[in-house]
């Protein structure tokens, strides 16, 4: 599953990211995969907030999905796994996942769906078409 992948983000676990179970609180894989689209996007070579400020349009999270699989402990190292799943008219689709450091032990799976939003009207809009012949130059198949 993990050549599924061409991006990842590593980090390592800090001790104010578990809980009194000894593993990762579930609200920070929600910022471990915020954190590792915004490097993906980076990665890419996409200016995002240059593009808001150009553009006047911003995408809002319309879904986020977190499936567990197995604990993530204090002082761990693991990679974020992101890639665009899908593009619609107005949405992106990102599907990401957690692995144990250089290896195929997965920890869990997300979904965050993006919808482009006109920031003046707070109206979806169509995704760019140079956003996403960028994404088409590095991600194998969109929908």
């Amino acid at each position: 599953m993990r050549q599924e992948f061409w991006f990842h983000f590593p980090f390592r676990v800090r001790y104010s990211e578990v809980d009194a179970q000894a593993v990762v609180f579930n609200a920070h894989y929600l910022t471990y995969f915020d954190t590792a689209i915004t490097e993906y996007f980076r990665a890419l070579g996409y200016d995002y907030l240059g593009e808001v400020t150009r553009t006047g349009i911003d995408f809002h999270t319309v879904k986020s999905v977190v499936e567990y699989k197995a604990p993530i402990r204090f002082d761990e190292e693991i990679d974020v796994c992101v890639r665009v799943a899908r593009i619609g008219r107005s949405s992106i689709t990102l599907a990401l996942a957690i692995f144990a450091k250089g290896s195929e032990d997965i920890r869990a799976t997300g979904e965050i769906v993006w919808v482009a939003t006109d920031q003046k009207t707070h109206q979806s809009v169509a995704v760019t078409e140079a956003l996403r012949k960028l994404i088409a130059s590095r991600e194998k198949a969109h929908a």
